[in-house]
């Protein structure tokens, strides 16, 4: 056995050696041209198209319309189903499931026609706005290219807070650029717009937020101004006419309007708002430079001098865009596979690592979450925003960190210091500078404590960690409000008092979305806090969180065998039914079932053993005839659009099964993500969904959050590299056409578990997978 083992590796290694020189067959040094930014586009991918940067301010991407100026039918402004859009915005929140979510702030519509009526007193879209066809569209990594019916083609690429680009009218028609300033996807508390020909400029700003401000349940709270976007735009052609508008009233040769829309739906909002428009010579080809700031018009005008020179052209801001983004795709270079694995794949990492988003200027300024103006903290090199914490803790924060570890703990300051601005909360959903209070738990507390876990350090992790803890066991008044419930709960840790004396949430008094849900995210983010807490040698607090990470026990009905809500008096919400979201949160108590990732164990034993727990789970993935059910298939089974069961293919590793974690997980990786505008499952909720599927690919995904261990599968591709932004570089190959591990060594030695210590993607290293057609019983066994 000895000799054979001996063989194995060295095939495993000659072999290793060898693969790299297919590394060009996936274009390695331009990984870009592998992207398509048009996937998840469709459906309820809820993906932009257009040209950003990675970690990007700027979006200049698409507003879609379906006859209705107050809603896009898209929660980011653009369904590729939808040809026909009223304007191009500046800043853009990539797969948000809120319809529509945020942002969409300014949108910059090119017009063929005489300005004869108010564009926003046309609230059908009838008239101020164009088709398009897909045809006409070419969308790459940081840059877009769209033809309109009107017969305009507009070419603009990004910087990070910047965009350039060409808008070219056709002879013979009026040739205007409308600047619907107050005209955010959500709306607006106010804007204003002001035209200087002179300068050959419009600037303004717009005063907005409402992220998800639409919600049924709870959107009304969230209805509220956070900030104001600014803008600078310089064109390189004189003005023929100017006008601005408010409301129903135009007033040609206009140059300074004020104006918003509010914050209300349909009637009550449309037909309200302000803008401008500036007029060219018919067949003009016009360039544009435009910036943005969420600090003040002198700061867009800051960004824009730094980030392009005058002599900027769209080309070469295209070049330079593009450049940024093989940097940050090329952290990843794999060989093998076919050119869909390949577009599918970068893709993914693609949306991964458009968030979190900048909010800070080039002289180190940012509007704080007390909507006052902040400078960095020392060492920080910016400020991040757009944490859609509850999605993210899952995925894609665990990639940030093994990737960009250098983004994320910039990023980790970042959220300490809105906490800071906050009175100490951590919010769980931050748009740009604002606590919007969206989803449950507290996914700020397992977010940082995997960064710590996974080596990030370059943030002030000790005074974080106290502010973390002070919220996890100091009761706060907002916790008894139902204010925003459910869905945007303002509690950051609904009923504290009672969560601490229960140990579980009850649902009758927990002023949260669910009980149940709550009780599961928040025993996560303790065990996280606690795993953080014995690293930085705080036994005490290590303790008490850890055994605070055990109260997922306190709502797991023994007699029903699944996750339940509890009432205050200990009796179980009742009536109860697996496929009910009742004390839960976007999902079944069925799919929550399986959201102990920090307790597999222990999860098991609660079903009846780990048998008992494997069978249930086959239950979760087939139906009845054994056939896969991967597509959403009903409340009782696997969910892949949405986060609470995103992590369960990966739970029969330690049930027992390796081979099924394995055989699931490259079912999912090869049926559910594909190519075209509907190649995502669901909502790509700020990169979870593609962060899912690199790490898939790869044949490793996080264990737990708190942790830095890997779960292992069998890779996708023959060959990976996973260079992090830290230097370290971690080597992953397949040797053999299945999908299921045969052997494995990691570093040259043998790897018999079905998980690798959080050093392997901290330091680096190799994992040489050998692999079989049919399953084997590698890592089966217990060690």
């Amino acid at each position: 056995m000895r000799r054979s083992a001996t063989v194995v590796l060295a095939t495993v290694l000659l072999t290793s050696a060898l693969v790299p020189t297919t590394l060009s067959s996936a274009s390695p040094l331009d990984p870009a041209a592998s992207v398509d930014p048009l996937i998840g586009s469709k459906g309820d991918g809820n993906t932009y198209p257009g040209a950003t940067a990675p970690f990007g301010m700027l979006a200049w991407s698409p507003t879609s319309t379906r006859g209705d100026q107050t809603s896009t039918g898209a929660a980011n402004g653009y369904q590729y189903d939808t040809t026909r859009l009223r304007g191009f915005s500046l800043t853009h929140v990539n797969g948000a499931g809120c319809n529509p979510g945020a942002a969409g702030d300014v949108p910059i519509m090119p017009f063929t026609g005489n300005v004869t009526s108010s564009p926003t007193a046309d609230t059908k879209d009838a008239m101020y706005a164009s088709d398009f066809s897909h045809a006409d569209e070419k969308a790459t990594p940081g840059r877009y290219r769209l033809g309109l019916a009107n017969g305009v083609t507009t070419d603009f690429a990004a910087t990070e807070r910047t965009a350039a680009g060409r808008v070219e009218f056709p002879a013979g028609s009026p040739a205007n650029l409308l600047f619907r300033t107050s005209n955010s996807l959500n709306g607006s508390e106010d804007a204003e717009t002001h035209i200087d020909p002179a300068r050959r400029q419009v600037t303004g700003s717009v005063l907005t937020g409402a992220f998800c401000g639409r919600r049924a349940n709870g959107g009304v709270n969230n209805r509220k101004t956070y900030y104001r976007l600014y803008f600078t735009a310089q064109f390189d052609q004189p003005f023929t006419s100017t006008g601005t508008w408010r409301d129903s009233t135009l007033q040609p040769g206009g140059r300074d309007q004020t104006g918003g829309e509010g914050y209300a739906t349909g009637k009550d909002r449309a037909g309200r708002g302000s803008g401008g428009w500036v007029g060219f010579a018919p067949g003009s080809r016009v360039a544009m430079r435009i910036s943005i700031s969420y600090v003040s018009l002198a700061g867009a005008e800051r960004n824009l001098r730094a980030e392009q020179p005058p002599w900027s052209t769209v080309d070469s801001v295209a070049a330079a865009a593009r450049r940024e983004w093989n940097t940050r795709l090329g952290r990843v270079r794999i060989g093998g596979g076919t050119p869909a694995q390949r577009t599918v794949f970068y893709t993914a990492l693609y949306h991964s690592l458009q968030q979190p988003n900048l909010v800070s200027d080039v002289d180190g300024h940012y509007l704080g979450m007390d909507r006052e103006p902040h400078r960095l903290e020392r060492g920080q090199d910016a400020q991040y925003s757009n944490f859609s914490g509850w999605d993210q803790y899952r995925a894609q924060i665990q990639l940030l960190a093994l990737l960009e570890p250098r983004v994320a703990g910039n990023f980790a300051q970042s959220l300490f210091n809105y906490a800071k601005q906050n009175d100490g909360v951590w919010d769980r959903w931050v748009h740009v500078n604002g606590a919007t209070h969206v989803m449950t738990g507290d996914p700020a507390a397992a977010t940082l404590a995997t960064f710590y876990a996974m080596g990030v350090r370059n943030f002030d992790y000790r005074g974080a960690f106290d502010s973390l803890y002070a919220q996890a066991t100091v009761p706060r008044p907002e916790g008894l409000q139902d204010a925003g419930c459910p869905g945007q709960c303002v509690g950051q840790r609904p009923n504290l008092a009672q969560y601490l004396q229960s140990h579980y949430a009850a649902n009758d008094v927990c002023h949260c979305w669910g009980g149940g849900a709550e009780t599961l995210e928040d025993s996560i983010a303790d065990f996280a806090l606690g795993q953080w807490a014995a690293q930085l040698g705080r036994k005490k607090e290590a303790a008490e969180l850890s055994a605070r990470g055990e109260y997922w026990r306190n709502v797991f009905n023994p007699a029903t065998g699944y996750p339940q809500a509890r009432n205050l008096d200990g009796s179980w919400a009742t009536p109860f039914d697996p496929a009910s979201d009742r004390g839960f949160a976007q999902g079944s108590a069925a799919a929550y079932a399986w959201l102990v990732p920090q307790d597999v164990t222990g999860l098991a034993d609660a079903m009846g053993g780990k048998e008992t727990a494997a069978k249930r789970l086959d239950g979760f993935f087939h139906d009845a005839a054994g056939n896969w059910q991967l597509r959403g298939g009903g409340p009782l089974k696997y969910d892949p659009t949405n986060e609470p069961d995103i992590h369960a293919p990966w739970l029969y590793n330690e049930l027992g099964r390796p081979w099924q974690t394995q055989e699931t997980v490259r079912q999912i990786v090869d049926t559910v993500y594909t190519t075209g505008p509907s190649g995502l499952p669901g909502n790509d909720d700020l990169g979870t969904m593609s962060a899912w599927y690199v790490f898939g690919a790869l044949g490793i995904y996080p264990r737990t959050p708190g942790s830095g261990e890997m779960l292992l599968s069998s890779p996708l591709f023959p060959h990976a590299e996973v260079r992090s932004g830290s230097g370290a570089v971690l080597t992953i190959t397949g040797l053999g056409s299945g999908k299921y591990v045969r052997s494995a060594w990691r570093d040259g030695k043998p790897q018999r578990d079905w998980k690798a210590p959080a050093s392997l993607t901290r330091y680096g290293g190799r994992l040489d997978f050998v692999l079989s057609p049919s399953p084997t019983e590698w890592a089966s066994q217990p060690l």
